[in-house]
């Protein structure tokens, strides 16, 4: 397989081109999605032809620091700095102006790719408010790992946070947007080198892992600077 056929494969085995599994509680295996992924791949839609991929942002466009964040909302040390951490960040360097802050999404599981998908379908506005609940509530929607119940898990987040079953099923079943996120996730990592979660780039300097007193020391060395 070529790199598009990859991307399409990863759309479909990590559950939105096998729609059934996922949406109504079936049953798909691996090899059956593996068949599914090559015989679509052959019907792709274009690059060209995809939604873009909005980043998503926080703070002045214009802070003298910049960091980016890469992160999977199935990773528990990512889940630690939302739920510990991103509070002090965003108080104390993003809403100051010290900081502009962008969140971007990480794809190891399929479980992830939903989990993006959940959190975007409410656009920009909704977008950190839903990732939060998502991460705070990671140990219930991701229970045993059964991917029904991770699915239904993401769907309750998304009605609490005021979507409709009817937009969270639209967003859940939009190929075209999985595609893209996979293509916008691949181009980024292979950019920045990203190999595990959570990554901070913080202009040249990088931190690995939820360190946020390292996150902290190198934001302040570069405000100096």
């Amino acid at each position: 397989m070529n790199r598009t056929i990859l991307i399409i494969a990863l759309v479909a085995i990590l559950g939105l081109g096998a729609a059934y599994f996922v949406l109504s509680g079936g049953s798909l295996s691996a090899t059956e999605a593996t068949e599914q992924a090559t015989e679509t791949a052959s019907e792709e839609t274009s690059s060209a032809d995809l939604p873009a991929i909005t980043e998503m942002t926080m703070g002045d466009v214009n802070a003298p620091v910049k960091v980016i964040e890469y992160a999977s909302y199935t990773c528990s040390h990512c889940g630690d700095f939302h739920n510990e951490s991103l509070k002090d960040l965003k108080a104390n360097y993003i809403d100051t102006g010290k900081v502009h802050f962008t969140y971007r999404e990480v794809y190891f599981d399929r479980a992830a790719l939903w989990a993006s998908m959940v959190a975007r379908c409410g656009g920009d506005e909704k977008f950190f408010g839903i990732s939060n609940l998502i991460y705070k509530g990671q140990r219930d929607w991701m229970g045993s790992g059964d991917p029904v119940q991770m699915a239904d898990g993401l769907r309750k987040i998304a009605r609490v946070a005021g979507l409709s079953s009817e937009t969270i099923d639209a967003c859940l079943e939009d190929q075209d947007k999985a595609q893209a996120l996979a293509e916008w996730f691949q181009a980024n990592a292979e950019a920045d080198g990203i190999e595990s979660t959570p990554s901070f780039i913080i202009g040249d300097d990088r931190v690995i892992g939820n360190n946020y007193a390292k996150l902290r020391e190198v934001i302040d060395a570069q405000l100096e600077n």
